[in-house]
């Protein structure tokens, strides 16, 4: 069985080296790693908060993290089936290439979602790599009929 935990401070620098594994995974590396700094601090302080808008699980490994899984909540204007406004947004969900295939992932969007559910979260969404969506969709996750657009300012 797979031992999940709450992620803490003292996490932020593994969950960004997880994190730069799955941005890799999902388009052409990118040497830039100056964000990587930023997004460490950002993950001290808001993984600081218990009672925050954000959230880590994650699986142990000698010396680090094995696998990890974030989510932040997002209030954007009520909807119609969406009358608080309440939206939750899995991100950066990622496993070292020599732990994958054991449940780690499963295990840490399984105690994401509960902390959604927690919340009273209504809708969670999240952009799948190919490799990706059998699990979410094995957990309840479908396809919507919203396309993503950017720009980039």
């Amino acid at each position: 069985m797979t031992r999940v935990r709450r992620a803490t401070p003292k996490d932020a620098e593994e969950l960004v080296r997880l994190r730069k594994i799955m941005l890799d995974a999902c388009s052409d590396p990118d040497p830039d790693v100056s964000w990587q700094p930023l997004a460490v601090a950002a993950l001290r302080e808001r993984l600081a908060d218990p009672d925050g808008n954000l959230t880590a699980f994650v699986v142990d490994r000698p010396g680090g993290l094995a696998s990890c899984a974030i989510g932040s909540i997002e209030r954007p204007l009520p909807a119609p089936g969406n009358p608080r406004g309440v939206v939750g947004h899995v991100f950066s969900v990622a496993t070292d290439p020599d732990m994958r295939r054991r449940g780690h992932s499963r295990a840490c969007m399984e105690a994401l979602v509960e902390w959604f559910r927690e919340r009273e979260v209504p809708k969670v969404d999240l952009r799948a790599s190919p490799e990706g969506e059998p699990l979410y969709a094995s957990l309840g996750f479908v396809r919507t009929r919203q396309p993503a657009m950017r720009l980039a300012l």
